[in-house]
């Protein structure tokens, strides 16, 4: 059954193709307001990565609305939904990406408390810098004792994350993303 076909006799209102026309570009729109970095690492056609970057480019009101209906044009030729799952992930709406983070915090908070923490950690996650990772924490918990600004604590997060693969991925992510 194609988007245009509806369960009773495969009719669809001129309306409800509108309706569908404008989700698309509206999509179109939420990805032209994205980085251009952000979008080429989305494996998304070469035409339509092409006619994003495009409306970046312009400044005319009439040309930006046209380069939008040809960006929704476009859209009807590419599966949607792993550009909003991917959208998702970067507003932080999906589940499982949410989850991953709750998982990241868990870890860092385990490593914070608990020099113990880090043997599970890294038998958990052996390609993990033992070094490293000790310097981390030492470095977090001294912030955290003399009220200083916790750029080890964000560090040691970020080496957490490096180290922790998120589950369930979109295909549309590359695996050398660095967002957030």
């Amino acid at each position: 059954m194609t988007d245009y076909q509806n369960d009773d006799d495969g009719f669809v209102s001129k309306s409800q193709r509108k309706r569908d026309m404008d989700a698309l570009q509206d999509l179109g729109r939420e990805l032209v307001e994205l980085s251009k970095d952000t979008l080429k690492k989305m494996q998304l056609p070469e035409d339509l990565l092409t006619a994003v970057l495009d409306y970046k480019r312009f400044t005319a009101n009439g040309a930006l609305r046209r380069q939008m209906q040809y960006i929704g044009k476009l859209m009807r030729d590419v599966d949607p939904e792993p550009i909003r799952e991917y959208l998702k992930i970067l507003k932080g709406e999906s589940s499982e990406h949410i989850a991953w983070q709750h998982l990241l915090e868990r870890w860092r908070e385990k490593l914070m408390a608990d020099d113990k923490a880090l043997s599970d950690f890294l038998a958990a996650f052996p390609e993990g810098d033992p070094q490293q990772l000790r310097t981390l924490m030492r470095n977090a918990r001294k912030e955290l004792q003399e009220n200083k600004a916790p750029k080890a604590y964000r560090q040691l997060y970020q080496e957490i994350k490096a180290l922790i693969p998120e589950p369930g991925k979109p295909r549309l992510w590359q695996k050398d993303e660095d967002e957030e």
